[in-house]
């Protein structure tokens, strides 16, 4: 989760507009909450740009106008519908907290072979699917990808996140590796092995 200063505001034909203190790391299509700037602009919006010019208004077609002659760093752009409001200081929060949902507690237990699964099992493995859900999401967005949060993007992903969850869960209980009674030896922490790197797509950037 990131939370942002807001330094200005302003709306233009059905569009507010935030100038936040420092450089965001928002996805465009991805919901923000904004806070306490004032109740034409409070709520939770999908980001629609990031436009690094002064928003004009919008065109006949539908376009979205900008000043290239007016550049403002770290805007996020948002539909509101509303009377327009001149540019002017402000205070307040936008914050992004995207949650993935690729896998959940039953992908793992599957992945794990495990049928019959105890209420703590249940319960562990419920948040290694969480975290594996946001770790393979930010990993992807690092390299170059935009996902939806809710629909995993392919197949290869899935099993890239259910074998990561399951790493997670066989890491219980042991300080660096899988948890063993060998006495000789420790077998290779797997969690992010060649495999699920590969499967996940980030071992590269994403291409066009």
């Amino acid at each position: 989760m990131a939370v942002y200063t807001v330094r200005q505001k302003y709306l233009v034909d059905n569009y507010a507009v935030l100038n936040l203190l420092t450089s965001p790391e928002i996805e465009i299509g991805l919901p923000i909450d904004v806070a306490d700037v004032d109740a034409t602009f409070d709520g939770t919006f999908v980001v629609i740009a990031l436009p690094p010019y002064l928003f004009v208004g919008v065109s006949d077609e539908g376009d979205l106008l900008y000043n290239p002659a007016l550049p403002i760093a770290n805007q996020v752009l948002y539909a509101k519908t509303a009377a327009n409001v001149d540019r002017v200081a402000a205070s307040g929060t936008v914050t992004y907290a995207p949650v993935a949902t690729w896998v959940d507690s039953a992908d793992v237990l599957t992945w794990l072979g495990i049928s019959s699964a105890t209420q703590e099992d249940e319960d562990f493995t419920t948040t290694c699917a969480e975290a594996a859900s946001q770790f393979a999401y930010r990993r992807r967005y690092e390299a170059g990808y935009t996902d939806s949060l809710t629909t995993v993007p392919s197949q290869d992903v899935f099993l890239g996140c259910q074998m990561l969850g399951g790493a997670y869960y066989r890491q219980r209980g042991s300080v660096d590796s899988y948890a063993s009674f060998q006495d000789m030896g420790s077998p290779p922490v797997p969690g992010l092995n060649g495999m699920i790197k590969q499967l996940l797509g980030i071992g590269r950037p994403a291409v066009a």
